[in-house]
């Protein structure tokens, strides 16, 4: 039986970089990624500098679902991430009067709400028709800070493609670290 020679250590330390770089690639992109929240259009449920994991695989098994918060690229300037929490989605009419949600005719139990706002959905240029249809593979999300929100109701549908991964657990700060409330 031949002997294997031994890698020289700065080969076999190349390649198990090169190894690691190849994984952490592959998992960010398929997998899991961290995300930075810079502002408070999600408060309280998330705060400004919390630092969460999001599932990007997710959407390949389950369609995002009404109340989970989605981080996505801004339909606007699609360079940029947002996140926020999926409120519409394809089929369902929803209105808003004196910032109250209805979809389907029924008042949405949001009690992740703490700022509301007096947003009537009438006052709004980008919805022509009231109650607003939202269309096949689109998304209406709203931010819980309604007050200090710029969301769907701004600047429209987020497009199901452009949809990152649901927010699952906020690693930092560590005396807030856990499960992200969906």
């Amino acid at each position: 039986m031949a002997e294997v020679a031994a890698k020289p250590w700065w080969r076999e330390t190349i390649e198990t970089i090169l190894w690691a770089l190849v994984l952490a690639l592959i998992l960010r992109t398929f997998v899991v990624q961290a995300f930075w929240i810079p502002s408070g259009s999600m408060l309280p449920t998330l705060q400004v500098d919390d630092r969460v994991l999001v599932a990007k695989f997710w959407n390949w098994f389950q369609e995002p679902s009404r109340g989970s918060i989605y981080v996505f690229k801004y339909p606007v300037d699609t360079e940029r991430d947002f996140i926020k929490r999926i409120i519409g989605l394809p089929g369902d009419e929803i209105d808003i009067k004196n910032g109250i949600v209805y979809v389907n005719g029924v008042q949405l139990d949001e009690p992740y709400v703490k700022n509301m706002d007096n947003f009537t959905i009438r006052q709004n240029e980008i919805f022509k028709t009231i109650p607003v249809k939202v269309p096949e593979n689109m998304y209406l999300a709203l931010g819980d800070n309604r007050r200090n929100s710029q969301d769907s109701r701004y600047w429209g549908f987020v497009p199901r493609d452009y949809l990152r991964g649901p927010a699952f657990f906020r690693y930092w700060p560590i005396n807030r670290i856990g499960i992200v409330n969906n």
